[in-house]
């Protein structure tokens, strides 16, 4: 048996927090696998440091927009394979998406889309949901063991927000966005941070614009989640809150393999 650690960032663009520190704290954290969503860049406006880091190998997948959504995928352990979407070109077109196969397991690096722009957003980001479940299931069917994680853009329960009420009609913690991480759990998924924190005040995201973060008004927004049948693969699940240069922080998973 091997441990492996794979941690999560939206890291609000990457070329940003490059100069915040980024490197120096991969390099200090060490994982053997590292998701980021939200880079806002294209692989070729990036310096050769973040595309060439040390014993890792490194994917980046960009949105057809400049400047919007993307995802990037830093690994010390070769893939078999990476697909860059569902094969549906509405999601895929936004750079949101990579599945990666472990052998051992299916990683799953998504930038899940927000609703809060519009009610067409909110309906694309609910369509988005169910084609990632589609997806994951097929694969669980093939008798495929999966972890998910990224910034899912909702909080699911009351204890994952600081002011849940004030927020009930608001996108992120809409009635109908709660009730699909209900769904998506009783399909047989698991939401790893809970299993060994059941305590509040424990948050991934802050809003830049009210010193949230200083007062740890937060949402916590970005989850490692993992299929039922590997649930005993799981030896921790926790949030690097203390980890500055985004409105997000990294949060990190252990296995064994």
């Amino acid at each position: 048996m091997k441990t492996i650690k794979l941690c999560s960032w939206n890291v609000n663009g990457i070329r940003a927090i490059h100069k915040k520190g980024f490197l120096e704290w991969f390099h200090q954290e060490k994982p053997d696998v590292l998701c980021i969503q939200e880079t806002k860049a294209t692989e070729d406006q990036l310096p050769r440091k973040l595309k060439d880091v040390e014993g890792y190998q490194s994917y980046f997948t960009s949105a057809e927009r400049k400047g919007y959504s993307g995802v990037a995928l830093y690994t010390s352990i070769k893939p078999q394979n990476l697909e860059e979407g569902f094969g549906i070109e509405k999601f895929d077109s936004e750079g949101r998406i990579q599945i990666v196969d472990y052998h051992d397991f299916v990683l799953f690096n998504i930038y899940f889309p927000n609703g809060k722009m519009s009610d067409e957003r909110l309906k694309y980001k609910m369509d988005f949901y169910d084609a990632f479940l589609d997806y994951a299931n097929n694969l669980r069917d093939q008798g495929r063991n999966i972890i998910i994680c990224g910034d899912v853009n909702t909080a699911h329960k009351e204890i994952d927000l600081a002011r849940p009420k004030e927020n009930s009609n608001v996108s992120g913690f809409l009635p109908i966005e709660r009730a699909w991480i209900d769904k998506f759990l009783d399909n047989g998924y698991l939401d790893t941070f809970r299993l060994f924190h059941p305590e509040p005040d424990n948050y991934t995201w802050w809003s830049y614009r009210t010193r949230a973060r200083a007062r740890n008004v937060g949402w916590r927004l970005d989850y490692f989640f993992v299929n039922k049948e590997f649930k005993d693969n799981v030896r921790n699940s926790y949030i690097l809150s203390d980890v500055m240069g985004s409105d997000h922080c990294p949060i990190c998973l252990e296995i064994e393999i």
